[in-house]
């Protein structure tokens, strides 16, 4: 009887796991797709950055057939479910901003599909329990239901970081090299602002996440923006506390006029020093993390293997001698 409820309970649940799966992978085939077609066009237009914006102006505009429809239903659906609380709007928008995501009804697309989930997938789970899983009981049926419930709803809160936290890695990747360009390019005898540009150019290809900051931060300055509330404002959209340093030495930069030349060079020399650090840190950790595979794992191997001959000879010389 055991055995027939653990059955029942896994059957569900392993179904419900390949369905994950394949949308899962579904997802990252779509993304590397676009990823890599986005690439060629980059490298194609490399030459001509105003066809390049203009290709891109368009193909957002275009899209993919089926997704900017079912992106308005998300948002229709969000804005009308969602109470009239607009006191964290701005925290909202700087969560979605800092995962890199600036559509302007990403809020409501997010929420939208956040209830879609709490519907679509406890529904699925009582379509499959009425007319495949009859024998479950009623009180894991509701088990079942609410925990599926809440997996709907937190899926989407799961994706968001897992996306913020890989938009921070690539960000953190790609400082130390946007770092010196942007000193060389300051020593070079260029401004702040035209040395932003030039390094947001540059680094288009290998960092696009870094690129797209500088821009916008660029676009910034241009539109008349306080140096001061732009950089914060950098510092606010990627979240890194190396950025937030570099935006506070910055600042006092331009407030006491020193040498921004000088003062890049050195936090450029200070943030090698800590990444060497924290690399030397991570390299002092591993005897230790190896210690519980060793002890599990390798050491029992190693025992058998020595010692597993003469423990063989020493039981046949016990039998033959009795």
């Amino acid at each position: 009887m055991n055995t027939l409820t653990d059955s029942i309970i896994l059957v569900p649940l392993a179904g419900f796991l390949v369905l994950f799966l394949f949308c899962i992978g579904i997802t990252q085939f779509v993304r590397l797709r676009s990823t890599r077609k986005e690439m060629f066009e980059r490298i194609r237009f490399r030459s001509n950055p105003t066809e390049m914006q203009k290709d891109g102006q368009s193909a957002n505009k275009k899209g993919i057939p089926f997704l900017n429809p079912l992106m308005n239903f998300f948002g229709k659906l969000g804005d009308s479910s969602r109470s009239e609380e607009a006191d964290d709007a701005h925290n909202k928008r700087i969560k979605f901003l800092k995962a890199g995501i600036r559509r302007e009804n990403a809020s409501a697309i997010f929420y939208g599909l956040k209830y879609l989930l709490v519907v679509l997938l406890p529904s699925m789970f009582l379509i499959i329990r009425l007319t495949v899983f009859e024998i479950v009981s009623f009180h894991l049926t509701i088990t079942i239901f609410v925990m599926v419930a809440l997996f709907g709803y937190y899926l989407p809160d799961l994706w968001l970081r897992q996306k913020t936290d890989k938009r921070k890695e690539r960000l953190l990747k790609a400082l130390p090299d946007a770092l010196d360009l942007l000193v060389i390019c300051v020593e070079a005898g260029m401004g702040l602002d035209e040395g932003i540009t030039r390094v947001a150019n540059e680094i288009k290809l290998s960092s696009p996440d870094l690129s797209d900051e500088l821009r916008l931060l660029n676009l910034e300055l241009r539109a008349g923006k306080d140096k001061q509330n732009a950089l914060k404002n950098l510092a606010l959209r990627t979240d890194i506390e190396e950025v937030k340093n570099l935006v506070v030495l910055l600042i006092q930069a331009d407030k006491f006029g020193t040498s921004v030349g000088t003062t890049l060079r050195v936090y450029a020399d200070t943030f090698r020093t800590q990444r060497m650090q924290k690399a030397e840190e991570l390299a002092a950790k591993i005897p230790v993390k190896l210690v519980f595979p060793l002890i599990l794992f390798i050491f029992p191997s190693l025992f058998v293997a020595i010692l597993g001959p003469a423990v063989i000879r020493i039981f046949r010389n016990i039998i033959m001698q009795g």
